[in-house]
C-alpha cells in the first residue's frame, strides 16, 4: 500500500472532517520547527510532505481548499505563537484570515498531485506547487498583512549553500527549491507511476544548488570597519527608559580607547526627543567624544518639529546630532499601529496593541560615517524581514546595513533568535555585512556571505561587543536582478491558468448538446 492510498483510506474511513482538519493544522505547523529556536533546518526539506499528502488525498476540491486553509493557519500560528501574550485571541483570528491564502494553493496541489498522477503532472507540480507557495508568501509579505516573517527560505539562514543561493535569487529562490524538494518527495510516496519524475525532481534541485555553489560569483573584500554593539539587557521597574539609557551610557564609556568606527545602540534606546532635551543631547555628544566614534542611537519619542511619535535612527557625533536621521517607514501591525483603528481598536483591550499609532518616515536613508568611513543603511526592527528594503539600501550605496531592534516583550520565546537569524540572510542576499543591535538580545553581525562575525550577545547578556567587520564590493545577482524568481513563478502560474482555461473551453465546445424532449 502506498503512502497516498493509506492517506486516502484514512480519509474515507478513519477520519471525520474534524479530525482531518486537526491533521491539516498539525501538518501545517510542522515546518515551524525548521526556524529558530529549534533550528532543525534540515527538516524543511521534508516538513511539507505530510501536508501535501493530506491535501492531495482530498476527495473534493472544496476539501482540498479547506486542507490548505487549515494547514496555512497552523503554519502561521506555529511561526508566530510568541505573539499570543501580546495579541491573545486576536492572533487566532489573524491566523485564520491569513490562512485562507493557502486555500487556492490547496486546489493547485490536488489538481496536480491528486489521484494517480503520471510523470507529466508530477513534472508540472515540481514547478507550479512551489510557484503557488511563493505567491502566498508574496501576498502575506505586504506590510499591512503582517510582513514577510517566517518565509520558508529564511529557515536556512545557517546553511552555506542556501545562503549562496540567496545571493542569486533571494529568499524566494531558497523557498522555491525547498518546496520543490518537498513536492518531489511527496510524489515518491504517492505517485507510483511517476516515481522517476519525483526522483528526478530531487536530483534537479540538488544539481541546481551545487551549480550555484560552484558557479555563482562571490563578493570581493574591501577593507574592514570596527563597530561596537551595545546591549543593555533586561531592565525592569520604574523609570526603566532612564535606567536603560544610564546602562547604555556606562557600557559605551568602556569603549574608550578601543578605536571603534561606530557604536550602535538598539531600538528605542533613547526615549526622549533630543531637541526637547538638550542635556540628553549633550550627554550623547560627550559619549561620542569620549569613545572617539559616532553613535547610532534610536529615538522613540514624540518629535518637536513634526506631529506624532516616530522611531528614528539618529547619528550622533562629537558635536551632537549630525543631521543624518532615518524615520522608520514600515511599522509593526498592532505593535506600532492598529490597521483600521476605527474597526479594530478594541484590540487594545485584549492585548498589548499600540495605544497610539506611530508615524511613518518618508523613505530610506544612507548615512556616511566621518572621514573615509563607509556608508551605512539603517533599518529598524522587523524591517529586516523585508528583502526589498536592504536591497534598496545597497542600490543607494550602503556598504554596511545596520539594524536596530528590540524583542524584550518576547524575551523568553523564539522571537529573538528568529529575528537575529535574518541578518545572515539579508547579508548574503546583498553582499553587504549586516549588524543587528538589540536592547536585550540577540545581537549579532554577519559578513557579506552571511557568516557570523565574532560571538553573539544572547538574551542573558548585558554587555557590549566589538567586531572587526569585513566590508565587500561588487553587486550580487539578487541586487542586480531583483525578484526574478517571483516573476518567473507568476509567469508559470499564468501559463498554467491559460492552459487550464483553454482545456476547459475545448471540453465545453466538444460536449454534445442535449436533445430537448
Amino acid at each position: 500500500m502506498t503512502a497516498m492510498s493509506a492517506v486516502r483510506q484514512w480519509s474515507r474511513v478513519g477520519a471525520s472532517p474534524w479530525w482531518r482538519a486537526v491533521a491539516a493544522v498539525l501538518a501545517g505547523a510542522l515546518p515551524a520547527l525548521a526556524f529558530p529556536a529549534p533550528a532543525l533546518w534540515w527538516l524543511a526539506c521534508a516538513a511539507l510532505v505530510p501536508w501535501l499528502l493530506i491535501v492531495a488525498s482530498a476527495a473534493t476540491p472544496r476539501r482540498a481548499a479547506l486542507d490548505g486553509w487549515f494547514g496555512g493557519a497552523g503554519f502561521l500560528l506555529a511561526v508566530h505563537h510568541w505573539l499570543l501574550p501580546s495579541l491573545h485571541v486576536f492572533i487566532l483570528l489573524l491566523a485564520a484570515l491569513l490562512g485562507l491564502l493557502w486555500a487556492p494553493w490547496g486546489l493547485l496541489v490536488r489538481r496536480l498531485l491528486g489521484g494517480d498522477p503520471g510523470p507529466g503532472r508530477v513534472a508540472a507540480a515540481l514547478v507550479l506547487v512551489p510557484s503557488g507557495w511563493l505567491m502566498v508568501e508574496l501576498v502575506r509579505s505586504w506590510e499591512y498583512l503582517g510582513g514577510p516573517w517566517g518565509l520558508l527560505g529564511a529557515s536556512q539562514w545557517q546553511v552555506a549553500p542556501a545562503l549562496r543561493v540567496a545571493s542569486v535569487g533571494g529568499v524566494w529562490l531558497v523557498g522555491f527549491l525547498l518546496v520543490a524538494v518537498n513536492t518531489a518527495v511527496a510524489a515518491l510516496f504517492s505517485a507510483p507511476r511517476a516515481r522517476v519524475a519525483g526522483a528526478a525532481g530531487v536530483l534537479a534541485c540538488a544539481v541546481a544548488v551545487a551549480g550555484v555553489w560552484v558557479g555563482a560569483p562571490l563578493p570581493e573584500r574591501a577593507g574592514t570597519v570596527r563597530i561596537a554593539l551595545v546591549q543593555p539587557g533586561v531592565i525592569a521597574g520604574g523609570h526603566s527608559p532612564q535606567r536603560r539609557f544610564d546602562r547604555e551610557e556606562a557600557l559605551t564609556r568602556r569603549l574608550a580607547g578601543r578605536r571603534v568606527d561606530l557604536v550602535v545602540w538598539g531600538e528605542s534606546s533613547v526615549g526622549h526627543d533630543l531637541d526637547r532635551r538638550p542635556g540628553l543631547r549633550e550627554r550623547l555628544a560627550a559619549l561620542s567624544r569620549a569613545v572617539g566614534a559616532p553613535l547610532l542611537v534610536n529615538v522613540d519619542a514624540r518629535r518637536s518639529d513634526r506631529p506624532g511619535i516616530f522611531k528614528s535612527s539618529v547619528l550622533i557625533g562629537p558635536d551632537g546630532p549630525t543631521g543624518d536621521r532615518y524615520d522608520k517607514t514600515r511599522l509593526v501591525p498592532f505593535g506600532e499601529y492598529i490597521p483600521a483603528r476605527s474597526l479594530l481598536g478594541w484590540a487594545t483591550s485584549v492585548g498589548r496593541a499600540a495605544a497610539e499609532d506611530r508615524r511613518r518616515g518618508d523613505g530610506p536613508v544612507v548615512m556616511r560615517l566621518p572621514g573615509d568611513g563607509p556608508l551605512i543603511g539603517p533599518l529598524v526592527c522587523f524591517e529586516t524581514a523585508f528583502p526589498d528594503m536592504s536591497r534598496r539600501l545597497v542600490r543607494d550605496g550602503a556598504q554596511l546595513i545596520v539594524a536596530q531592534s528590540a524583542t524584550s516583550t518576547f524575551q523568553d520565546s523564539w522571537a529573538p533568535t528568529q529575528h537575529a537569524s535574518l541578518a545572515a540572510l539579508r547579508a548574503a542576499e546583498t553582499w553587504r555585512p549586516m549588524a543587528h543591535a538589540t536592547l536585550t538580545g540577540v545581537s549579532t553581525v554577519a559578513d557579506a556571505e552571511g557568516r557570523q562575525v565574532g560571538g553573539r550577545l544572547g538574551t542573558d547578556r548585558s554587555a557590549f561587543a566589538v567586531h572587526d567587520v569585513p566590508l565587500a564590493r561588487g553587486t550580487s545577482p539578487y541586487v542586480r536582478f531583483g525578484d526574478w524568481v517571483v516573476y518567473a513563478s507568476l509567469a508559470a502560474l499564468g501559463a498554467f491558468c491559460a492552459t487550464e482555461g483553454a482545456r476547459g473551453l475545448r471540453r465545453a465546445v466538444r460536449k454534445p448538446a442535449r436533445t430537448p424532449r
